[in-house]
């Protein structure tokens, strides 16, 4: 008997402002169907390679560019995820500063936007079930590994990198342990610039050193992040 199953791909796109975490959502109607809220996505092509076909499903879909995307799971065991289809989507991740990205609904999509996580509506397919199995594995990521640092600007304070594990864990971190466990690993660097914030003393602002981060990836790297 053949197989008459489809295979797509699914990105879910993580950006961080403001002490809030977002996810970019697009808007798409199909056959005159009212429209509808998903992750940017969609079939791949015979002879195209899984990766390929997610970075241009987010170009096509919403204009932006990621350099980085982490696979996180097969989603398929669902037969009738797609009404339409027998459809097996592979999900991606990715961490992105949304302050420097520019989004825009492109050739596939009629709307794009970046939305609170903790705001989500009601998605097409199983595309709720596909975000929280992303913050699920980014939550479980932050005890053992750092990251993050593709969510801040160049440039940040080390109360930003507080605030955003914080808001990603959605608890309440050690603050001495965390400043002692992250200046050890030496793979954020104190700079001379300071802020302008009014008021208290000012705080100097840090930058993350990629060569010693790499570095250390490669050696192996032990990250244990304590909460209160």
């Amino acid at each position: 008997m053949l197989q008459n199953i489809r295979i797509a791909v699914d990105a879910v796109v993580f950006g961080y402002a403001g002490g809030t975490l977002y996810v970019l959502l697009i808007q798409q109607k199909f056959n005159g169907q009212d429209p509808y809220w998903a992750l940017p996505g969609g079939l791949v092509q015979d002879s195209e390679p899984l990766i390929d076909a997610v970075k241009r499903e987010l170009m096509e879909e919403t204009n932006v560019t990621v350099n980085y995307l982490e696979q996180l799971y097969t989603f398929g065991d669902d037969v009738h995820r797609d009404s339409r289809n027998r459809v097996i989507s592979v999900a991606y991740f990715a961490l992105i500063d949304s302050a420097k990205t520019t989004v825009k609904a492109n050739t596939d999509a009629d709307k794009v936007q970046w939305c609170n996580v903790n705001e989500i509506p009601p998605l097409a397919f199983d595309h709720n079930i596909i975000i929280e199995t992303a913050l699920q594995r980014l939550r479980a990521k932050l005890t053992y590994q750092p990251i993050g640092f593709d969510l801040l600007p160049e440039y940040f304070l080390f109360s930003d990198l507080e605030r955003l594990y914080s808001t990603i864990s959605r608890q309440e971190i050690d603050r001495r342990n965390f400043r002692k466990k992250i200046m050890s690993f030496g793979f954020i660097d104190e700079t001379d610039r300071v802020s302008e914030k009014k008021g208290g003393r000012p705080g100097k602002y840090f930058t993350f050193n990629k060569q010693k981060y790499n570095q250390l990836t490669q050696e192996g790297i032990y990250f244990e992040l304590k909460f209160v």
